[in-house]
């Protein structure tokens, strides 16, 4: 007896998958690939292998510090700022970190650092050089023709023989904020009376709270002497040339106005009269 089953509506016969060929070669291209990977990757180790031996070779260490230019003032304060410096690498040493450092020492004007392989770093110094002594308040501070404050004056200090600059002081701002203005003015005289090292050791103090009037105080002489803002190394040395024949007239001087080409005028201690001298011909 035959027995028929109905065939399966939903039934699908299964598609032979066809087996794919693999192109000739191809393993061994995935080999390759593979070797290539391989070997980057010992190239990347060894060239990392190599930059740490590099940069932690002792010969590559800094081993000496030599500081240049004159800072016979700055130079302990430099050392320290300067002290974690040895030992580290040359090559990754932060240079401008140390430059850094250096500039907020007060005595300090600019600096620079160099590396000179193998093992050593050369720094360059230059210092602040004060003109006078500027009064804020009570206290004395060394003062450069910048307007830099550079520090408290006191005994350490002793070998500098400077004028007292007054007036420099901006009073609406903070304590030892000073006014450039007034400053550049006290550095103008100084500047013009250096070439004369008699007259300029004479110069005992300088008011510059008017910037177009600077009125300087003589050793040895109480008289106030208002100079302008020009020829001030002339002007003191006229008054000079003619200060013995003004105290036959006026004793006792309380100011002289040297801002006149052809005369000076003289304020006695004690009066509101003002007398006029002729100024003597200017020297050739």
């Amino acid at each position: 007896m035959k027995v028929t089953v109905p065939a399966e509506k939903n039934f699908r016969r299964a598609k032979a998958v066809k087996p794919v060929k693999k192109k000739p070669g191809s393993r061994w291209f995935s080999l390759r690939a593979a070797g290539v990977c391989a070997a980057a990757a010992l190239g990347l180790f060894s060239t990392y292998k190599t930059i740490h031996l590099v940069l932690h070779a002792s010969s590559l260490r800094v081993q000496s510090v030599i500081v240049k230019g004159k800072v016979p003032l700055s130079g302990g304060d430099v050392e320290a700022a300067l002290d974690d410096l040895p030992g580290s690498s040359i090559l990754t040493a932060d240079l401008d970190k140390y430059r850094t450092r250096l500039l907020e020492l007060p005595w300090v004007a600019d600096a620079a650092l160099r590396r000179v392989l193998p093992s050593t770093v050369e720094v360059f110094v230059s210092e602040r050089q004060p003109i006078g002594l500027c009064r804020i308040g009570d206290e004395l501070y060394l003062l450069d023709r910048s307007g830099t404050i550079i520090d408290e004056f006191g005994p350490k200090y002793a070998q500098f023989n400077l004028p007292i600059i007054d007036g420099v002081r901006v009073r609406s701002a903070g304590d030892l904020t000073v006014d450039p203005r007034r400053v550049a003015l006290a550095a103008r005289v100084i500047d013009s009376v250096a070439a004369n090292r008699s007259l300029a050791a004479r110069v005992s103090q300088i008011d510059v709270g008017d910037v177009h009037d600077a009125v300087v105080l003589l050793d040895d002489d109480p008289a106030l002497l208002h100079l302008g803002s020009i020829r001030f190394a002339e002007r003191l040395q006229g008054y000079l040339d003619l200060a013995g024949r003004l105290r036959e007239t006026v004793p006792e001087i309380d100011y002289a106005d040297l801002r006149f080409d052809d005369r000076i005028y003289v304020r006695p201690t004690g009066s509101a009269v003002v007398q006029a001298a002729l100024r003597p011909p200017a020297r050739k």
